[in-house]
């Protein structure tokens, strides 16, 4: 089991990522991150919305986007819910309609932006952190159309461990879809050291956001982002 930091270390362009992770106090956090590669892509910014969703939205003038911009967590009495696109609030309202967490999941689908087809990634955990479950919608590797659905349900994670999923991986040449998870080791003792590790690790030119939250206090997340100057 590598760490996180080399993990990301070796992926030169990660895209969307989620983490689920307990650091070395015994703390249970999720984490959110985006990097990109365009200057659309680049001027999104991640903060606090009054009603304490964490979202993305343009840092410039540029209108609303849907594979862009969109809720990237949020959280009811009972779950919290992060993720990269705008399945987020679709999963959010199933579960408050009812839904378990693995019908909740499913029935998504990856993003409609060919060639690559990016995974849609989605994490529910409860508010105690005691438990998570991972959700990746994604195309095949071959020309099948039909969409491959992941689930994978996290539980009993001992002190400095997690689980990783990112949209891409790429070797600095070609771009491909990420691994379907990386269960990985962190040195993190704190938030902010969870913080620091994961923003490091990412490539600084593409580097955009990044949160780190407790399960049921996503209003206290610590949140990173790179302040760029408007084109």
């Amino acid at each position: 089991m590598d760490l996180l930091k080399d993990v990301l270390a070796d992926n030169d362009y990660p895209g969307r990522g989620v983490l689920w992770c307990i650091t070395g106090d015994g703390t249970t956090f999720g984490a959110y991150f985006l990097t990109g590669r365009s200057p659309a892509s680049q001027a999104r910014t991640l903060h606090h919305t009054t009603a304490g969703e964490l979202i993305v939205t343009p840092s410039d003038a540029r209108e609303h986007d849907h594979l862009r911009h969109y809720v990237a967590a949020c959280q009811s009495p009972d779950w919290l819910v992060f993720g990269n696109g705008e399945q987020v609030s679709t999963v959010a309202d199933r579960l408050a309609c009812g839904q378990a967490p693995l019908q909740a999941l499913d029935g998504l689908d990856y993003e409609p932006d060919p060639p690559i087809f990016t995974p849609r990634l989605t994490v529910i955990a409860d508010n105690e952190g005691v438990r998570a479950w991972f959700g990746a919608a994604r195309h095949s590797a071959g020309d099948r159309t039909a969409t491959n659905w992941l689930t994978l349900h996290i539980s009993d994670l001992p002190p400095n461990q997690g689980v990783l999923m990112t949209t891409y991986h790429s070797n600095g040449q070609e771009v491909a879809t990420g691994a379907p998870f990386t269960e990985i080791r962190t040195t993190a003792e704190t938030s902010s050291d969870l913080l620091d590790e994961l923003w490091s690790a990412l490539p600084p030119q593409l580097r955009i956001a990044a949160a780190v939250f407790r399960p049921g206090d996503l209003a206290g997340s610590s949140i990173r982002q790179t302040s760029r100057t408007p084109v």
